[in-house]
């Protein structure tokens, strides 16, 4: 009897962990817009919007805090005529192009992230926050490489176990102002038009990420709690 009551009790302890697995990765894709800020675009967000597309990989350290790699290819676009700007000679010029980019992120989920561990306090639903560091590559005859520092809010809901919807905004900061300039020789050079020297805080170019994701959720970690505050 005490052999089949120690049986009995490990099953159910067994069933009940499977019950509340959780999981440490995701893996899944991404679509949206974007737009470019910079001397062809001040203050107007969303203003010649590009389509742009990605996939995310996101380790769960825990209920709390995750860590997410993406790819992201994306169009950008600015026409000085309607920046609202006076530039040198009354030039005018208009700009289009593809770029690319790899980068990192941290994020910090408002709630327990999770559609188990109640106990937790947990929620299927939770907005976050995230900042990190990528690189971005932009094609044209004047190609562009820099850094970019990301800085955005979303909101992850669990739609059913493993599978996750979406969404977030972000600005990605650049360090340079030369992600508007496409060619060598334009009739208006967009990188520092006025010749004023530019700082990380002044003058460089930012573009912006509108995205919706899917993903799903593998690798499982047994009773996240021992992670968890």
């Amino acid at each position: 009897m005490f052999v089949l009551f120690c049986f009995t009790s490990s099953f159910f302890f067994f069933i009940t962990l499977k019950a509340q697995d959780d999981y440490k990765f995701e893996i899944g894709g991404m679509a949206g817009t974007s737009f470019y800020m910079g001397d062809a675009n001040k203050t107007k967000l969303y203003q010649n919007p590009g389509v742009s597309a990605g996939i995310i990989f996101r380790y769960n350290k825990d209920l709390r805090w995750s860590v997410k790699n993406n790819f992201v290819i994306g169009r950008v676009s600015g026409n000085t005529g309607n920046s609202g700007n006076k530039f040198p000679f009354d030039g005018q010029v208009s700009f289009s192009r593809m770029f690319y980019e790899l980068g990192s992120q941290i994020e910090f989920n408002f709630f327990n992230y999770s559609d188990k561990f109640g106990y937790l306090g947990a929620k299927r639903l939770s907005p976050y926050l995230f900042t990190g560091m990528g690189i971005t590559f932009a094609s044209g005859e004047k190609k562009f490489l820099d850094m970019n520092v990301p800085v955005g809010i979303g909101l992850k809901y669990k739609i059913r176990d493993r599978l996750n919807l979406g969404f977030e905004f972000s600005f990605r900061k650049l360090f340079s102002d030369s992600f508007d300039v496409t060619k060598r020789n334009a009739k208006l050079d967009l990188d520092s038009p006025y010749n004023i020297k530019g700082n990380f805080l002044k003058n460089n170019d930012w573009y912006s990420l509108t995205m919706i994701s899917v993903t799903w959720d593998f690798g499982v970690r047994v009773c996240p709690c021992l992670n968890s505050d």
